[in-house]
Order: structure tokens, then sequence, then C-alpha cells
């Protein structure tokens, strides 16, 4: 990003908003290269950021990188979590059959009680080393992006969503994204696990 002959030229662009290496900084993950910018929170204007927010921003780049301007285009959150919790049945439901077809993730759409679709959820199953999968999506590694734009239906569904990576005693990862950040299950979801 450094420029001999001057100044840096400011990088433009959208960004999903991640927890960063420690509590001073974030991630900002490049919708469209996914490429990853750790900036220091200080630096951030306000409106604040939340993590998992969708945002436009302009980042600087003389002094390390600042970020100048910033918009939240969508509020979208997104919660890590590691749990010893019993994980919901439908996750538990959605990896069996991808172990069952020797698939390594496998998805599957839940519905409420009036039989309205309420969210979709994602297995992945555990690679080598104990939580592995977790910190891949948390710092990037492997994007939620493609599995957020798979869900955003406009007409449809439109975000903000809830996002819900949790990392369960199974062997497997999930990631629950939840259509209504204001409804019953987001609550559920919430109250369980977080």
């Amino acid at each position: 990003m450094t420029d001999e002959m001057g100044p840096a030229t400011p990088t433009e662009g959208r960004f999903r908003v991640l927890p960063g290496r420690d509590d001073d900084e974030w991630l900002f993950l490049d919708v469209e290269t996914m490429e990853p910018t750790y900036v220091p929170r200080a630096s951030v204007p306000a409106p604040t950021p939340t993590v998992g927010n969708r945002v436009e921003a302009t980042i600087s780049w003389d002094d390390g990188p600042v970020v100048d301007t910033l918009t939240v285009e969508t509020e979208t959150t997104v919660a890590f979590v590691e749990t010893d919790e019993p994980i919901f049945e439908a996750a538990e439901n959605c990896f069996e059959r991808a172990r069952a077809d020797g698939e390594p993730m496998n998805s599957r759409v839940t519905y409420n009680t009036d039989n309205e679709a309420n969210g979709v959820v994602y297995t992945f199953a555990e690679q080598p080393g104990r939580r592995e999968l977790l910190s891949e999506f948390r710092n990037g590694g492997k994007p939620l992006e493609p599995l957020i734009d798979r869900t955003v239906r406009p007409d449809e569904i439109d975000p903000p969503l809830s996002v819900f990576v949790i990392d369960p005693e199974e062997p497997f990862v999930v990631v629950y994204i939840v259509l209504d950040p204001d409804g019953l299950l987001d609550e559920t979801v919430r109250g369980t696990y977080l």
C-alpha cells in the first residue's frame, strides 16, 4: 500500500467488520477481494461499528492504516462462540446428512412453528486441530461473505441478519444465519449460546 514516491493512495471499499487480533483493533475484511486490513479501533470514526456490520470505508496509509470515513451499510451482527451446551437438533441433523453423503459441509433452511423460514444452518466438519475452523471464520481465512450473500435475496430477505458461528463439543462447526435479528429465534440462540 505504500508508495516510495509519496503518500500511499487511500483504500476505498466495502468491508465486513470482524474482531481484531486484540481488543484494540478491528479486522476490516474486503467483501470483494477478502483482503484483510487490521485497523486500530481508536482510528475508526463514529458511528462505531459492531462485529459483523458491513461498512463502506476509506482507509489511509500514511502512518499505518487509519479509517478516515466510515458508513455502516448493514447492521448484520456476527458472534463467535465456543460452547459445551448441546447443539440444536437442526444442526446435528444437518451434519449427520453431510456425513452420510461423505461431504465436509451441508446446509438446510430452518422453519418456525408457522412453517416460515427463519434461518439457514451450515455445518462444517472439523479439520485436524481443535477450534481451527472457528479461528478461520473469526480471522477471515474462511470468509462468511459467500454464506451471507447466498442467504440474502432482494425483495425476500434483506439485511440485517444475525450470524452465529458456534463451535460445540461436536466434530463440526455451525454457522447459523438467523433472518430476523429481533425475532424469537435470535433471542433463543443468544440465550442458549452467548
